[in-house]
């Protein structure tokens, strides 16, 4: 009798795969920006119950965005290198299961929104689109990171409804920052992958801006910065905050270093290293409330 494709041996490792959780790089990189409008919200003393709801439904949206991503791409990640092992490209978790577990991680996440306040629960209907329509743009547009960037940028509008329950013209100017730095970090991911997508037809940044992909990277990451820095202004943050943002903009600096030459792990460090930029960015912010 021949075996299942989900036998229960394989299942744990699968899910977990299939969910990301072994790579944590993507949950990092969404919980950044919304632990940026956390602080500046709160005024650097954020509300435990808020902060705990951002940090466990920012890992359950992420693990069901890649559960989602791979579902749309089943038929394609099998032809590209670095994600033909993929548990939907391999066969070992049929598509109807993983579409259950998508369904389950947001009701999860929808039970979390669900403690908060009522503009934050109608900021949630938002949310759920945005993550789910990103990985079938690949196929329409070239430019399947904006909508990334609305997705991964979404969190900043739902911070400060959660915190103040409201939400300020500042949240709508940090998440254009977060736009523009997942235009940045995702658009040297799809350089990884820009020959074999080319073959596919999955369409990207990366294959839009060609040759002058490093150039148009690097005004994007200075009016990243230069969006902070009005931020910053806006918030009325200090010295901390404007040293995390040369650490930023000398991270930027290291990445068009690393994506120079256009091989696939360089531009997979490049891709990489902004978790420290995010990281530097809140260190900066925290540091400006908490320090005289």
């Amino acid at each position: 009798m021949p075996k299942s494709k989900t036998t229960p041996r394989a299942p744990l490792s699968a899910w977990l795969r299939l969910m990301r959780l072994h790579r944590p790089i993507g949950i990092l990189l969404l919980l950044w920006p919304a632990l940026w409008a956390l602080w500046i919200a709160a005024k650097g003393l954020p509300d435990l119950g808020v902060l705990s709801v951002i940090l466990l439904g920012t890992a359950l949206m992420r693990s069901a965005g890649c559960v989602i991503n791979d579902y749309a791409d089943r038929k394609l990640d099998g032809h590209v290198k670095r994600t033909r092992d993929r548990p939907l490209a391999t066969g070992e978790i049929m598509p109807g299961a993983a579409l259950l577990l998508f369904v389950v991680l947001v009701l999860c996440a929808g039970l979390l929104v669900l403690t908060q306040n009522r503009l934050t629960i109608g900021l949630a209907f938002i949310a759920v689109p945005l993550a789910a329509i990103y990985p079938f743009m690949k196929r329409h547009t070239y430019l399947p990171q904006v909508f990334l960037g609305a997705a991964f940028g979404w969190a900043v509008p739902m911070a400060f409804a959660a915190q103040n329950n409201a939400v300020p013209p500042l949240a709508w100017l940090i998440l254009s920052a977060v736009v523009l730095w997942v235009l940045v970090y995702d658009t040297e991911y799809a350089m990884v992958d820009r020959e074999d997508d080319l073959q596919v037809g999955i369409k990207s940044t990366a294959i839009l801006f060609a040759d002058s992909d490093r150039l148009i990277i690097g005004i994007l990451q200075v009016l990243m910065l230069i969006n902070l820095w009005l931020v910053g202004a806006q918030a009325q943050l200090g010295l901390w905050f404007h040293l995390g943002l040369v650490v930023a903009a000398a991270l930027f600096g290291h990445q068009q270093a690393l994506i120079a030459r256009r091989e696939p792990a360089g531009c997979f460090a490049a891709f990489m290293n902004n978790n420290w930029v995010g990281c530097a960015l809140f260190a900066g912010i925290a540091a400006d409330y908490a320090l005289p």
